[in-house]
């Protein structure tokens, strides 16, 4: 069974996480925790048609986001690794700098310090020298920055089948293949 860390922060983007949830409930094998800081229920309710409560049916275990004693606050408790989706920030400030004031900073601060994956998708733009800092500083520490860049080569009609093919391709570099990638077969000629 493949365990995997969900946390959602307070940057715009939170249909992304909420589809990363939905997809990996629907997959056997797979065992998700959640969480979420305030900045990102309350996002939940500007961007999108779910509440919060409906989003964390989706996860198999919820953490509270002050509880820094929580499993995922170890690394003795084993995971396959983390995805922040969205990342403020804000958060990707206390992530590069190992200033873990909450369980979802922690929780990153876990799956670094452990050589675990850890993958941020940051939804900031434009974007100024400090955040490419931060991007850097991240990098160097460990963590894949997955900017959810959408594709255009598999053609999308739709805002789902953008934020499908970010999530599947997020999904690839943890080996789960939910099948909502349309995978590059090259140019025929």
């Amino acid at each position: 069974m493949k365990r995997i860390i969900i946390g959602m922060s307070g940057a715009s983007g939170l249909p992304y996480g909420i589809r990363l949830v939905e997809v990996l409930a629907g997959l056997p094998d797979i065992e998700t925790h959640l969480v979420m800081t305030n900045a990102a229920k309350l996002n939940i309710g500007i961007e999108t048609e779910h509440n919060v409560d409906e989003v964390e049916a989706l996860a198999d275990v919820i953490h509270n986001i002050k509880d820094v004693a929580a499993s995922i606050s170890s690394g003795s408790f084993r995971t396959d690794g983390m995805i922040v989706a969205p990342c403020s920030m804000r958060t990707l400030s206390a992530i590069a700098h190992s200033y873990a004031d909450n369980l979802l900073v922690r929780a990153a601060d876990v799956v670094l310090k452990e050589r675990r994956r850890l993958v941020i998708m940051p939804r900031e733009t434009p974007l100024h020298t400090g955040h490419c800092k931060l991007f850097y500083e991240a990098s160097v520490l460990g963590a894949i920055i997955a900017p959810p860049i959408p594709a255009f080569y598999n053609r999308p009609q739709t805002i789902d089948d953008i934020i499908n093919a970010s999530i599947g391709r997020v999904l690839d570099l943890f080996d789960i293949d939910p099948g909502i990638v349309k995978r590059w077969k090259g140019v025929k000629t």
